[in-house]
């Protein structure tokens, strides 16, 4: 069998594969229309960050069986048409754990005893002991928002530094925090009572800008902040204005909204710390990872196993058409149940009406937890490990299946619990691929659950939709559909709107300000 390599890789990847008895071709340059014209030939492809797995390029791959990528993420291949056409599509998750915690210590060390200022003022000819007086991290408090296999080994690794650990995260239980040696808290106490706060979340809807003017104003005076997760978690423009004006003492950053960043005046701080994202730079992790794709492509196409695969589950399901849909619907009640929880996530139950439904249960309870544990978790997660990482979480998970769908022959449903409320969410497919949501929290009505949605709560009166109409519109923001559900005339209603792009937080704010609505919020699914 042939193997392509049309990314940069390290060499015992290749020294692997081919003392397994595959045929391995290097070619680093190719263009998409070269790869396009020459992945007929291979069984296996492995890719890095350049190349990008097309739909048009799957369609060529007449004997393509795996696709690799030697990396976390998997943005840059297309999954869905690689399962439809029965392409398993793996990658590496945790290689560059280790590397990326590290690197967070190094520039939390960095950070805190100005280690990079003095070395450019000693090799500029000066001696400016006092100048560069730094702070010890022994006792101070370090919170940690994001608790997944990187924030993990960034507690252990303060823990013995004596620092006190703290952290939030929606879906860890206490009892495991416990076990790693962090005091689980709120965001509110994080921000307050933190000496240093570093990020280890995924960047996506719920997380863009986290740490931003309101957040950063609420932590205590003199706090640092470190990003070693991604570029746009910390609003860059309002980090910068807190350390002008001193109420952060300094911060050091991986990661950037832009990359390269154009943002010189935040790169030229003196009391800020910048690396051109490093995290995952060593030679262990470029090694580990190179090793790790050859070892799990050779288990594959040898038979001997899968691991690290994002889609080996949903293949035969979703190669089904009358299953697919229904996969794409759980990971969207998932994202959904992840984007409006408030609270502290205790458990989640998955049912399913419908015998088409009942044969499909492992898949569905494992798009659910992708799409919940996907906005939560730094680390990639998949069909393959959504069931572990929400073990691993303490999370309890229960499925049941039920004949009577009432007015459906098939519904799909996600019920959560947090320390704050319980909700339900319900939907189903109309026809062969029409995915709707048709009940949530008792209102029926029916939703498309695609791009940005806006829920919010209203008094059920003449003028309401008017209202927010009003404001959507002077923000020049486009309604696409808009779904109402109530439950009796003048009571509690519920609004649900289709809209053509993201709509600020200041806007989000003069929506809630609207005498009758209350818990306005965009999501993205």
């Amino acid at each position: 069998m042939k193997v392509l390599i049309s990314d940069r890789i390290e060499h015992r990847c290749v020294e692997i594969l081919a003392g397994e008895g595959f045929t391995v071709d290097v070619k680093p340059e190719l263009t998409p229309d070269q790869l396009k014209s020459v992945i007929g030939r291979y069984e296996a492809l492995i890719v890095r960050s350049r190349t990008r797995v097309t739909a048009d390029i799957l369609c060529c791959a007449d004997r393509l069986k795996v696709v690799g990528r030697a990396g976390a993420g998997v943005d840059n291949i297309d999954v869905e048409t690689a399962t439809r056409r029965g392409i398993i599509v793996m990658n590496t998750p945790g290689g560059n754990t280790i590397s990326t915690a590290e690197h967070t210590i190094s520039l939390l060390l960095a950070l805190t005893r100005n280690i990079p200022q003095a070395n450019t003022s000693l090799k500029n000819g000066a001696w400016e002991r006092k100048k560069f007086i730094g702070a010890e991290l022994f006792g101070k408090t370090i919170g940690i928002i994001g608790i997944g296999k990187v924030g993990r080994e960034v507690a252990q690794r303060c823990l013995s530094f004596g620092m006190v650990v703290i952290g939030y995260d929606p879906v860890l239980s206490a009892e495991v925090a416990l076990k790693l040696g962090i005091e689980l808290v709120d965001m509110e106490d994080v921000l307050r009572r933190s000496d240093f706060i570093t990020v280890h979340t995924p960047l996506n809807v719920e997380t863009r800008n986290l740490l931003n003017e309101e957040t950063i104003g609420k932590c205590k005076k003199g706090v640092r902040i470190i990003n070693c997760a991604r570029g746009g978690i910390v609003d860059e423009e309002a980090l910068l204005k807190a350390i002008e004006s001193g109420h952060v003492a300094g911060a050091a950053l991986d990661v950037f909204a832009e990359e390269p960043p154009t943002n010189h005046r935040l790169i030229r701080n003196d009391r800020i710390v910048v690396t051109p994202h490093l995290g995952a730079s060593t030679e262990e992790a470029q090694e580990k990872i190179a090793i790790l794709i050859a070892e799990q492509l050779a288990d594959v196409l040898k038979g001997r196993g899968f691991t690290g695969v994002v889609n080996a589950v949903s293949i035969q399901q979703a190669m089904k058409e009358e299953i697919g849909p229904y996969v794409t619907l759980a990971e969207k009640l998932g994202s959904l149940v992840a984007q409006l929880m408030q609270g502290k996530l205790r458990s989640l139950t998955l049912t399913s009406c419908g015998d088409l439904l009942h044969q499909a249960a492992e898949i569905l309870s494992a798009a659910t937890l992708k799409g919940v544990l996907g906005h939560v978790l730094s680390e990639p997660v998949n069909y393959v490990n959504s069931l572990v990482l929400a073990r691993d979480m303490g999370l309890n998970v229960s499925e049941k299946k039920e004949r009577d769908g009432g007015n459906y022959t098939h519904l799909l449903t996600v019920e959560y619990e947090t320390d704050r409320e319980r909700r339900k969410f319900s939907g189903t497919v109309f026809g062969s691929s029409t995915i709707r949501l048709v009940d949530i929290d008792g209102f029926h009505f029916e939703v498309r659950p695609e791009g940005y949605l806006l829920f919010y709560s209203n008094i059920d009166r003449p003028g309401m939709l008017a209202s927010v109409g009003s404001v959507l519109a002077r923000a020049n923001i486009n309604i696409a559909g808009v779904a109402l559900g109530r439950t009796a005339v003048g009571e509690r209603a519920l609004t649900v709107m289709n809209v053509d792009s993201i709509i600020p937080d200041t806007v989000i704010g003069q929506i809630s300000s609207i005498e009758g609505v209350s818990e306005a919020k965009l999501v993205q699914v």
